[in-house]
């Protein structure tokens, strides 16, 4: 059949097939050979994630499931029913050690509201023991804003309020890079960046140590690896639903 365009007939077929076949391998080169990066990645671990929303993937430590806080150093004295953990008592670690984590919790604080500021719900999360993300009602509660809930106590306020009501569920999201260390020298500060119910809350915000409220923070060296502990604060803080993954450093080769 003949080609009725006046540029099939002034350079004939075999001129635009064979610029065609020009074109399309340019582009082949360009997909096959384009810039890159020259670093050896291995090839990311598969993780299967939860069958349903906050629930723990495949390759997470679960430390409360509702049932028992085995898991847990002092587990014994926090009473245990209808699927969550209520703080009394003291405070509780992990019989295991973490680094640098992924950290899910769920937490409701009193429903009854009794005290105010730092009396209300009190309670935390403290990262290798020493780093702590705070739990508390502020929910219409007024306090100093860096020991409001989701601070990172007495270093930075939470950049929004997102509290729920009290007695309602609320969850953590926290991603924590621990410090290094050479000696007694800093390497490498803490990390924190926090989602308070689903909310960015602290984004990779730098600790300047650890966790103290009648001193200002400062870092001591440590082990890589320490227990994570929830703080009983006199309230009786209600938990749930609580898994760590572990974050190992993903390091390619040039």
């Amino acid at each position: 059949m003949r080609c009725p365009l006046d540029c099939c007939r002034a350079f004939g077929m075999k001129t635009w097939a064979a610029l065609a076949a020009v074109a399309l391998g340019s582009i082949g080169w360009a997909l096959a050979d384009g810039w890159e990066s020259g670093i050896q990645w291995p090839t990311p671990q598969v993780v299967t994630p939860a069958a349903t929303p906050g629930g723990a993937p495949s390759d997470a430590t679960v430390l409360f499931d509702g049932t028992n806080l085995d898991a847990w150093d002092g587990g014994s004295q926090w009473k245990i029913e209808h699927g969550y953990a209520i703080s009394q008592g003291s405070g509780i670690n992990t019989k295991e050690g973490f680094g640098s984590c992924q950290l899910h919790l769920e937490f409701a604080t009193p429903e009854k509201i009794e005290g105010s500021g730092q009396g209300r719900g009190n309670s935390g999360a403290y990262l290798m023991g020493k780093y702590e993300v705070q739990i508390l009602d502020s929910y219409e509660n007024e306090t100093y804003v860096d020991g409001q809930c989701a601070a990172i106590y007495k270093t930075k306020p939470p950049m929004v309020n997102a509290c729920r009501k009290p007695g309602e569920w609320q969850t953590y999201d926290i991603i924590f890079e621990a410090p290094e260390f050479d000696g007694d020298k800093v390497t490498k500060p803490a990390y924190f960046t926090v989602l308070h119910n689903g909310i960015l809350v602290q984004n990779h915000t730098e600790l300047l140590g650890s966790t103290f409220w009648d001193e200002p923070p400062h870092y001591e060296p440590h082990a890589e690896r320490l227990p994570l502990h929830l703080q009983f604060h006199g309230n009786p803080v209600r938990f749930r639903n609580i898994w760590i993954r572990e974050i190992p450093p993903m390091v390619g080769k040039k």
